[in-house]
């Protein structure tokens, strides 16, 4: 079967309410993998990035108010948004080319980014009120670092949200790539996804599984939430559109 007879006998469409450029639409997909095929016609988002957008919008109503940094931005709605209606929104990027802690122009929304490695930020300690990450933690050699950073630089009562493609679910994670000695190891087949500030892509170093859940909280003492939302009427329904949440709470004392 051809790849137009394909998407000819596969066509899917929903009317609904898109909660990233918040309009009335008719959501459609010409694939059964809506992760990437479920777009809105006037945003073009799929399902992780409304899951994320919805989960934003419930526990932090008053994010255009915060302090917030997102590393990694791909310049989708989402990043967009966050960058003209947060007064106080900084983005950061993972480029080798720009020394650490300095900023760099980009043609992006933000107008310029910040170099850091999510691993050992150069940032004082709690600066931010939410930490924002979209598909950024399956590519990181070290997470337990980069937790432990991002936890650093959250002020008390702040939060780290994150979508992560959660491959292996039930099963345990499993390590796809690795710096040894300052040279990649890979133990699978490399693969990559898109990079924001290069061509060659972004490795991916990890499959995770749902006990990213419990490896974060340990490494980072934070308190995380996993978010599951099945909800085609604002056209979030897929796999892997997961979003997860880490408060940086005291445990009650009661």
């Amino acid at each position: 079967m051809s790849t137009e007879e394909f998407v000819e006998k596969f066509k899917f469409t929903h009317p609904g309410f898109c909660p990233v450029c918040e309009q009335s639409v008719v959501f459609s997909a010409d694939g059964p993998f809506f992760r990437n095929t479920l777009l809105c016609p006037v945003c073009h988002t799929g399902p992780r990035h409304r899951a994320l957008m919805a989960t934003l919008h419930r526990y932090f109503p008053n994010w255009p108010e915060l302090r917030i940094h997102e590393s990694s931005a791909g310049w989708d709605k989402v990043s967009e948004r966050l960058a003209k209606e947060c007064s106080s929104y900084l983005c950061s990027q993972y480029d080798l080319n720009v020394p650490f802690g300095e900023t760099a122009a980009t043609s992006a929304p933000s107008g310029t980014y910040r170099s850091e490695n999510l691993e050992a930020q150069t940032f004082p300690d709690e600066i931010f009120d939410l930490v924002v990450l979209q598909d950024v933690f399956e590519h990181i050699f070290r997470p337990d670092l980069a937790i432990k950073e991002i936890a650093r630089t959250l002020t008390a009562g702040g939060a780290v949200i994150m979508t992560v493609p959660i491959i292996k679910q039930l099963d345990p994670s499993i390590r796809r790539a690795a710096l040894v000695d300052g040279q990649v190891a890979h133990f699978l087949e490399p693969e990559y996804h898109g990079n924001p500030v290069g061509d060659e892509g972004s490795l991916v170093t990890i499959d995770w599984g749902y006990e990213i859940v419990s490896y974060l909280q340990h490494h980072s003492g934070l308190a995380f939430l996993m978010i599951k939302i099945d909800d085609i009427d604002r056209g979030i329904r897929a796999e892997l559109n997961e979003v997860l949440i880490g408060f940086k709470r005291p445990i009650p004392n009661i």
